[in-house]
């Protein structure tokens, strides 16, 4: 009986161990960003506007952006700069030529600035920075009407900014 309990103890002893030695991921799983309720929101947010790019939704898309968006297109040439009525021909024009669409994204880190003020609570007056990796592809025709798959993979940054009651995307469509 006792050589019994000896080793029940042991096993329970090396269970707790290796659970304690496991440690405990910071990370909301399959990403890099730390876990808590605020960037859980952030990414479901990012999550329904990659399903809405996979979809092709205009609609959708341009209902997730803010009136005040606003793209450099990642150069310093302000030839290709555009806002919110550019994006929307964008959306409703050449975006829809894409057929198959598959767009991924690696989460890689959130930033959250919000006013530092004693009145400032929850999301107001908040912008979000979401760097991700970027893994996509579609297909599309080519000058002589052939279809064309196409692979691209980009880092980008996406923001956010608050308005009322939900997040809208700043810049990084």
């Amino acid at each position: 009986m006792y050589k019994h309990s000896a080793i029940v103890a042991f096993a329970l002893a090396v269970a707790f161990v290796s659970l304690g030695c496991r440690g405990t991921s910071n990370f909301i799983p399959g990403t890099k960003v730390k876990d808590n309720q605020v960037n859980r929101d952030i990414i479901e947010f990012i999550e329904n506007y990659r399903l809405a790019v996979e979809r092709r939704d205009a609609a959708a898309l341009l209902m997730m952006a803010s009136k005040q968006y606003f793209e450099d297109g990642g150069t310093t040439d302000g030839k290709d700069d555009y806002g919110y009525d550019a994006l929307r021909k964008v959306l409703t024009g050449r975006f829809q030529h894409g057929k198959d669409v598959r767009y991924s994204m690696r989460y890689m880190k959130v930033n959250r600035r919000c006013p530092r003020t004693k009145k400032h609570q929850g999301n107001e007056g908040c912008r979000a920075y979401i760097d991700v990796l970027i893994d996509a592809s579609y297909t599309i025709n080519d000058a002589n009407n052939r279809p064309v798959r196409r692979d691209k993979r980009d880092q980008n940054q996406l923001v956010l900014q608050w308005e009322g009651d939900r997040w809208k995307i700043l810049s990084g469509m």
